[in-house]
């Protein structure tokens, strides 16, 4: 909705402000304390993700102990400050093996959808078993939370998983359904999240909370390094100018393209020597953050 100063006269300025709003939540029960817990539910069942909102804070009013006696006024977050707004946390070991099991799952998926399009679906090079000959198995899956690096070492068993967290190991399984909803069991932990995969970074939503990572998986990196010399939009922007054209011989570290994002403009370059095979979108063109914007063929070795 869009809010507009009011006790203007002919001839001021108007200052428009837009304030976005996604959805309004209303409960009603037959007194306070049953509609706090049915606003509270509501509130955890509400997924949000790709924006930013305030879910989470309303999350901590509804369940803090002054807001349920009815003790509210105009300096209410003032006074509850640090419990209202706290400041931000590592990833918990739960939000960790979530993401974890996200990736896991999804790479089973792919493979499985590999497998069935195969001339050969019941090749061995299709498993997703994780199985290695006279050796243990696992797989690492590494993330960047904030400034920091985290890496999740999950062994395979024959239930699911074995994660080497933060903190311990814990046994995990889980099911992925199609709209990224998850159904996770963690130890003796019953859980419902869901994650948002969006280029590298993995949003997840538990418990009322979001948690962004940015997957920094090796082998998923590799696959981005050798996809055909495709260049990835590092951040949703707006192209800003394309500085070469199909078929151009081009070198390590030519610029090729100019995205603005943030106020401030990246120049694409060439990772390697190649032609320019492939130009995706034009000036002008606004992009997402992950897309293909050019492909630079590798000059033979």
């Amino acid at each position: 909705h869009v809010r507009i100063d009011t006790g203007v006269r002919a001839g001021d300025e108007i200052s428009v402000h837009y304030d976005p709003m996604i959805a309004k939540l209303i409960v009603w029960d037959e007194d306070r304390p049953r509609a706090l817990r049915r606003l509270q539910q509501a509130l955890a069942d509400c997924t949000i993700v790709g924006t930013a909102t305030n879910t989470a804070f309303l999350a901590r009013i509804a369940a803090h102990p002054a807001f349920a006696a009815g003790g509210v006024d105009t300096h209410f977050i003032d006074s509850h400050r640090d419990a209202l707004l706290p400041l931000p946390q590592p990833a918990s070991d739960r939000v960790l093996a979530v993401a974890t099991l996200h990736e896991l799952l999804q790479a089973q998926r792919q493979a499985e959808q590999w497998a069935r399009n195969s001339a050969d679906p019941w090749s061995p090079w299709q498993a997703t078993s994780g199985f290695r000959l006279n050796s243990a198995s696992w797989h690492i899956v590494q993330f960047r939370d904030g400034k920091h690096e985290v890496t999740v070492t999950a062994h395979f068993r024959p239930d699911g998983f074995e994660l080497e967290l933060p903190d311990g190991r814990l046994p995990a399984r889980g099911r992925l359904e199609a709209d990224g909803e998850l159904r996770v069991v963690l130890g003796d932990m019953h859980l419902d999240a869901y994650a948002y995969r969006h280029g590298h970074h993995l949003t997840v939503a538990l418990d009322g909370e979001t948690h962004t990572l940015s997957v920094l998986d090796p082998a998923a990196v590799a696959l981005d390094d050798t996809h055909q010399g495709g260049l990835l939009a590092p951040m949703p922007g707006l192209v800003r100018a394309v500085l070469v054209e199909p078929g151009q011989a081009v070198k390590k570290g030519d610029p090729l393209l100019v995205l603005e994002a943030m106020k401030m403009e990246y120049t694409i370059r060439a990772s390697t020597d190649g032609i320019v095979e492939k130009i995706a979108y034009g000036p002008g063109d606004q992009v997402a953050e992950g897309v293909e914007l050019l492909v630079v063929q590798a000059a033979a070795a």
